[in-house]
């Protein structure tokens, strides 16, 4: 009886394996399923003692078996890399997937210390971002106010402090003084009291100076002022010359005012250099003339014109024209026995057939490039015609002549954008635009340009180019931070062949400058007496 339940615990054994081995490996299995019978003696032992070993072992081998199949499909198939391209066939909402071991609501330690990380780094850079422009304001209302205090301080009879009488002389020295106040205020405000455009790593060195300037002027009239006036007070300095010490602050701030405009504004408008930038990966350039600036500043002068002059970048495109390399393994044999083990002689053979393929490369890519232009005005054609035929079905209700059913834009652009939908998609599946754009989008914008009464062709222009970067919706951000790579220090000024970069990302813009040579110019006069003509005329001559 123990030997029958032996061997029906090992029958049993058995199926159960093969009907793993059958469900893991399928048919590949299926080819290798002959089997040794076993000869294993049935010795009285436990029926889980034989189950187990039998198990145990057989386990083993259907591994050792498994491990020697997929490595040999592993050295017969070949490797081809795909690429995904985020496709939306039906222009639906994308849908979301929430397992079970995750929330909307839930953290991780990992996404709270990402969070503090972030939080730590917006308010450094918020701090880093406005201290200058508070600093700016501070002392600027500092020198502003000093002043009309030194004025004041007089009439309100601080430790019985009588200056005496305004007289004629000295009310006409108030009204210059007052509207030099005026006009310094309005001059500071347009100066310094704006919105910055970039926020530096480096100090600008000359606003700083003029800064430092309006600080120690300020202060040393208020050293003079307490010494000279406050401090004998008992001597009745008389009020026109109080006035007349203040009047001399306004002027000296006015001029420093002057000399700011000329250093920060008027300076850097003459250009002086060529600056040449280069986008990396896809290798796209533009040159742009600066004027005498900082590294820093040229920097920000890069990508002010980086935003409104370069085209999006498309990643997707990058891979246009870029097939799948099949790795095919040859095997070489030397039929006359010469230096067959040489590793260089093995080296040549398997490289001869890269070689002869890596000749053919540039043909293959030059006709993928015309075939992909060809497909491009083809979609290009077939969206201009289908958004013609689109905006015809559309009047306003002035224009329609007999009964009709009124709409708004939005309701217009949905009732026509069916006939439109499939050569758009088209257009923007071959131009890897389709990520960028959403059916909404696509609605809120013809919606725009049916209101407005724009033509079919300033509704596809949109899409018919990448659009430039500032005007790429789907990225946009008020804020942009990039990283300055440079040699030099940031604060000193451009000169030819200083070569910096800008990082973001994936993203790279790398800028060389290059200085405007000297144009020498000559004059050279016409002779009016060489300046006449005559007509030869002869028999095959016609007139």
């Amino acid at each position: 009886m123990k030997m029958m339940d032996g061997a029906e615990s090992v029958r049993s054994g058995k199926s159960d394996r093969s009907e793993r081995s059958h469900r893991s490996h399928g048919s590949m299995h299926h080819r290798h399923h002959q089997r040794q019978p076993s000869n294993r003696p049935h010795r009285s032992q436990s029926r889980d003692k034989v189950r187990g070993g039998d198990e145990h072992i057989d386990d083993r081998a259907v591994q050792h078996r498994d491990h020697h199949i997929v490595s040999g499909e592993d050295e017969c198939e070949e490797r081809i890399e795909v690429q995904i391209l985020p496709q939306d066939d039906n222009w639906g909402d994308n849908t979301t997937a929430i397992t079970g071991n995750t929330s909307e609501t839930a953290f991780s330690m990992e996404d709270m210390h990402k969070f503090s990380k972030d939080l730590d780094d917006s308010i450094g850079f918020d701090c880093t971002r406005y201290v200058g422009t508070a600093l700016a304001t501070f002392l600027s209302l500092f020198g502003f106010a000093s002043p009309i205090i030194m004025v004041i301080l007089p009439k309100l009879g601080i430790m019985t402090w009588d200056a005496g009488p305004c007289k004629p002389e000295c009310e006409g020295l108030l009204i210059s003084f007052t509207f030099k106040l005026i006009i310094l205020l309005m001059g500071t405000m347009a100066l310094f009291f704006r919105h910055p455009k970039a926020t530096m790593p480096r100090v600008y060195v000359f606003r700083a100076v003029v800064l430092f300037l309006v600080f120690v002027l300020t202060f040393a009239f208020w050293l003079f002022y307490g010494v000279r006036i406050f401090k004998r007070k008992d001597a009745k300095t008389e009020y026109y010359n109080i006035v007349q010490f203040s009047v001399s602050l306004v002027d000296a701030l006015l001029f420093i005012h002057y000399l700011s405009i000329i250093v920060l504004e008027i300076r850097q408008l003459q250009p002086q250099y060529v600056v040449k930038v280069v986008r990396s990966p896809d290798g796209l350039s533009q040159n742009y003339n600066i004027g005498i600036l900082s590294i820093q500043r040229a920097a920000v002068s890069v990508l002010e014109n980086y935003y409104k002059d370069f085209p999006v970048f498309n990643p997707y495109l990058e891979n246009v024209h870029k097939r799948s390399s099949k790795v095919t393994s040859l095997k070489i044999y030397d039929v006359d026995g010469v230096n067959s083990s040489g590793p260089q002689g093995r080296q040549r053979a398997v490289f001869a057939p890269n070689s002869r393929r890596r000749d053919t490369s540039h043909n293959e890519r030059f006709y993928e490039e015309q075939e992909y232009e060809r497909r491009v005005r083809k979609r290009k054609a077939r969206l201009i015609m289908s958004a013609d035929e689109a905006f015809t079905h559309i009047k306003r209700m002035q224009d329609e002549q007999g009964p009709a059913i009124p709409m708004d834009p939005y309701e217009a652009a949905q009732a026509v954008f069916p006939s439109m939908a499939r050569a758009l998609q088209k257009y923007l599946r071959v131009t890897r635009q389709q990520p960028r754009y959403t059916m909404e989008a696509v609605l809120q914008h013809l919606a725009t340009c049916i209101s407005h009464d724009v033509s079919p062709k300033a509704f596809v222009e949109k899409y018919l180019t990448q659009g430039a970067v500032i005007m790429n919706e789907k990225d946009y951000k008020g804020l942009e931070k990039w990283v300055l790579v440079c040699d030099h220090l940031l604060t000193r000024e451009i000169e030819h062949g200083i070569v910096f970069q800008l990082r973001q990302g994936e993203l790279s813009l790398l800028c060389s400058v290059h200085k405007l040579p000297h144009f020498s110019l000559t004059e050279e006069v016409i002779d009016p007496k060489h300046n006449k003509f005559v007509l030869r005329l002869n028999s095959e001559t016609s007139v």
